[in-house]
């Protein structure tokens, strides 16, 4: 077998078998196959595509390049959460916590923030002491003994997707759905839980901007799901304005413990209680949607939920004290508000404009080596349907390096859309896909 008999058939628009999927992908995992070489064949699935039994091919084989671990010698059944990434999306720290206080484990390797887009270990690093460098065995030994883990990819996950994602961005491969599809489930099937939530984002702080593209996205990874044995649902979400109030990674922090007190954004809650009924639902735990929202307001209102969340920080030797007493959180030297210069109501809110004043101020990165502050951020308080008057505070800015201030402060106001007539509230969910 030749790798470059594999490119011409897929430049031909043919079917790639099991066999050449796994010949090409374990041979550049391996470094037999060429930079050049797999960059011409990403290139022909860029332009032509693949079936959904292509792309399953592709996925398992990903998987398979590195350690796989197997949850089930641990807890019997688990389930776990992706979301594609947004601007104030902390939900995976409320909506953990939740499922694991209903009696369903959670085991989650989350990432960092790149861009605009806020990373959940940023947010819970937070928290002093808070480890996210789990080893293989602290993972299993946590999650058997308490149900719930969220920490960073610490072993050797489909090393193969590393490679090509690296590969991609340098040319030009990026967009490619079955490429994003496969890099996505391989490391999901790879860390071992038996169902997954996808939370796929939709709009103008969201990597896919269109309807069509998400719901593309989203049914090729439920058909991976199902053709690889897993159970899996996508939920589509609105990403056009920030999820919530709080932009930064200590406020976040705030706005997902609060909660799970039960109090907070009445977007954000909403968002949080669903997926956490879709969890339960995939575990098996309730028969029905409607009796899993019952659950979650359950485990809410008796204080489980935040106790489980105090349980999951304290194994993974955080300072549950900054959790209790979340003033002790750390805290911008400076809060700066922006008045709204005009009446009406608001139109647009860009959640990516929030999202890049947020990374400006030091709350993400541009570049995978800057340093979070995780005391800075935004705070939004106001969303689109609202009517505002001139002189109302829209944002507030929590900064401790102010020399690019005025710069932040102008990108926030063009973050801004305004009407003379009244304009709906966004719709949070647009559809639900399932195996």
């Amino acid at each position: 077998m030749r790798a470059v008999d594999i490119i011409i058939k897929k430049k031909d628009k043919e079917e790639l078998t099991k066999e050449e999927i796994d010949f090409f992908v374990q041979g550049y995992a391996k470094g037999t196959i060429p930079d050049y070489q797999a960059a011409a064949w990403a290139m022909a699935v860029l332009l032509n595509g693949m079936t959904d039994l292509e792309t399953t091919e592709l996925t398992l084989s990903i998987a398979n390049s590195g350690e796989q671990l197997d949850l089930s010698s641990v807890v019997p059944f688990a389930v776990d959460k992706h979301s594609t990434g947004g601007v104030g999306d902390k939900t995976t720290i409320t909506v953990a916590p939740i499922v694991a206080a209903c009696g369903l484990p959670v085991g989650k390797m989350s990432g960092r923030g790149l861009g605009f887009s806020g990373g959940t270990l940023d947010k819970l690093e937070s928290i002093p002491g808070y480890r996210v460098d789990l080893s293989t065995q602290e993972f299993l030994d946590q999650l058997g003994k308490i149900g719930i883990v969220i920490t960073g990819q610490s072993l050797d996950l489909a090393p193969a997707d590393g490679k090509l994602y690296g590969l991609r961005d340098v040319t030009g491969t990026v967009q490619s759905i079955p490429l994003i599809a496969s890099s996505v489930m391989s490391k999901k099937i790879a860390a071992g839980a038996q169902a997954i939530l996808l939370d796929v984002k939709v709009g103008r702080g969201a990597f896919m901007r269109t309807l069509d593209e998400a719901s593309e996205l989203a049914e090729l990874m439920v058909s991976i799901g199902k053709l690889s044995g897993r159970k899996v649902i996508a939920i589509l979400s609105n990403m056009d304005e920030p999820l919530g109030c709080a932009v930064g990674n200590a406020l976040e922090l705030k706005e997902a413990v609060r909660a799970l007190q039960g109090s907070g954004p009445a977007d954000y809650l909403e968002h949080c209680h669903l997926l956490a009924s879709y969890m339960l639902l995939l575990g098996g735990k309730v028969d029905s949607l409607e009796s899993g929202k019952r659950l979650v307001e359950a485990v809410i209102a008796n204080g489980k939920a935040y106790a489980k969340l105090r349980e999951l920080v304290f194994s993974q030797g955080g300072d549950v004290s900054f959790i209790d007493e979340m003033e002790k959180l750390p805290s911008a030297s400076q809060v700066v508000e922006v008045q709204s210069k005009l009446e009406g109501w608001i139109k647009v809110i860009d959640a990516k404009e929030v999202g890049e004043a947020a990374v400006m101020l030091g709350a993400g990165r541009a570049k995978k080596e800057d340093i979070i502050d995780p005391a800075v951020g935004i705070l939004v308080h106001t969303k689109v349907g609202d009517y505002v008057k001139a002189g109302q505070v829209i944002f507030e800015v929590h900064v401790n390096d102010d020399s690019h201030l005025d710069e932040i402060v102008e990108k926030l106001t063009r973050a801004l859309e305004f009407s003379e007539s009244p304009v709906e509230k966004l719709p949070l969910f647009f559809k639900v896909i399932q195996g």
